[in-house]
């Protein structure tokens, strides 16, 4: 357990066979400041929400194309989970073991109790390659589609695949 956060999970992607590629850069804390200063990568560049119920029974984390701004309402009727609000700081280091600026879908390595449901946008679940935080915001992982499926079978995830709704001011043009 005193393991950086890093190094466990490159020992779950070793011990798993699963291969991503890495690329360092400058700490990033937005979709905005990655857009500033990390290099074009190969991959759909994504964008993560750690959210909680109101009661804050239920935790979720909402994997989505970096661009999209996202209806909340709409989420939390279509996961049926009414009202969806950010889960703390606190919330999401218990759950996911990173803090904030960090997050990622690889942060579903430290979710070993499967308290959080991992929701993809289905663009994004279509697409061949994702790009990740490795549980820091100064690195980038590359995760093709077969080894995203792999993480999410290996961490016990089930990914629920839905279209994420758009605020209607902010869709993205198709």
């Amino acid at each position: 357990m005193n393991q950086p956060l890093s190094s466990r999970l490159q020992d779950f992607l070793t011990t798993h066979a699963i291969k991503l590629e890495r690329h360092e850069h400058a700490a990033v804390m937005t979709v905005a400041e990655s857009e500033l200063l990390v290099p074009a990568l190969p991959g759909a560049k994504t964008k993560n929400l750690f959210l909680r119920d109101k009661k804050g029974l239920k935790h979720f984390l909402v994997t989505i194309p970096a661009a999209l701004s996202v209806n909340l309402n709409q989420l939390g009727d279509l996961l049926g989970a009414g009202r969806l609000g950010f889960a703390s700081a606190d919330r999401l280091l218990t759950h996911l073991g990173v803090t904030p600026g960090s997050v990622s879908m690889l942060g579903l390595v430290n979710d070993t109790a499967h308290n959080v449901q991992f929701v993809i946008d289905q663009t994004l679940w279509d697409a061949p390659a994702l790009q990740a935080h490795p549980l820091i915001n100064t690195a980038t992982m590359i995760v093709p589609h077969t080894d995203l499926v792999r993480f999410l079978t290996a961490t016990g995830h089930e990914p629920q695949i839905i279209s994420v709704p758009a605020n209607q001011a902010e869709e993205p043009a198709s």
